[in-house]
């Protein structure tokens, strides 16, 4: 008879779940040595949520006009006030999250996936390639990005793609300088070297090697610009290059406010709500670079 092992297999299921409560161990570390990424997480979901449901938690429509109540502070039938078409303030902000939320995010996603593929390219290819692509991105950058996202939209026409449009054509730079600066970096790498000893095509080892390699700097960077994109969209509703008049965007709403400056309410609750998401951002955008960056990381 065949001796038996005397060691008991672990369940497949048990050592596929090791891996996965490690990295929720390490999650909740971060999270508790990291309070403001908290704050920023539950306000930026708030908002999400918020946005989402606008359309059950508003009391009145978006365009909803009473001009027998028009600026009227805030009480408990409007509570933050109306403006000066009568319209509930409070229903706007609600449905304004739907407008600057997917905004900033569209501007941080087009300009980061062009910019991550001009600057990786520039970077691997070299020569004149990288050589046009740098200084086109010091041309760009030459310019306050409010100031040339300004000229961009009024070219193209106030309108919420145009002003979307316009933040993504003067966006991009600073992603590709920075993916470049990374590609420089990490393909100067023993181990992309051999790869490329070995003959590795070169695309897979920038597909395979060098982007994965890259990547939590972008990360740090986009989470940050979201805020950013948010309140260079509403400034750019601001000026009127945004927006119609009617649609419930924060910036708007705050540009309306400066027509009505001792009615305070009605500039001040979409600027707050700007406020909030901006600092949400800012709060986690930095906390995820204080756990990537190893010198900043508090024992986790």
């Amino acid at each position: 008879m065949s001796a038996t092992s005397t060691t008991t297999p672990q369940p497949l299921a048990l050592t596929a779940a090791r891996p996965a409560r490690k990295r929720m161990q390490t999650i909740m570390r971060f999270l508790r040595a990291n309070p403001l990424v908290v704050i920023g997480l539950v306000i930026v979901l708030a908002w999400i949520v918020i946005s989402l449901l606008a359309p059950l938690l508003a009391p009145y429509g978006p365009l909803q006009q009473r001009v027998v109540n028009r600026l009227k502070p805030p009480s408990a039938v409007n509570w933050f006030g109306t403006d000066q078409l009568g319209r509930d303030i409070f229903s706007r902000v609600l449905y304004g999250g739907r407008i600057s939320l997917p905004a900033g995010l569209l501007v941080v996603l087009g300009a980061g996936v062009i910019g991550v593929l001009l600057g990786a390219l520039a970077g691997m290819i070299g020569g004149w390639f990288d050589e046009i692509v740098m200084r086109v991105t010091e041309v760009f950058m030459a310019f306050p990005t409010i100031i040339l996202a300004m000229a961009v939209a009024a070219a193209l026409g106030p309108s919420l793609f145009n002003a979307v449009l316009a933040m993504v054509v003067v966006w991009w730079p600073t992603y590709a300088r920075m993916m470049r600066g990374l590609v420089l970096s990490v393909k100067s790498e023993l181990y992309v070297e051999a790869a490329r000893v070995v003959g590795v095509p070169p695309w897979r080892i920038l597909w395979r090697t060098v982007l994965p390699n890259c990547m939590a700097p972008l990360v740090v960077l986009g989470t940050i610009d979201l805020g950013s994109a948010i309140l260079v969209f509403a400034g750019l509703s601001f000026l009127g290059l945004g927006s119609d008049p009617a649609t419930p965007e924060w910036g708007r709403m705050v540009s309306d406010g400066v027509q009505f400056f001792d009615q305070w309410w009605v500039a001040a609750f979409p600027g707050l709500a700007i406020c909030t998401l901006v600092i949400a951002f800012n709060f986690i955008g930095d906390g995820i670079r204080d756990a990537l960056d190893p010198r900043l990381r508090k024992g986790l």
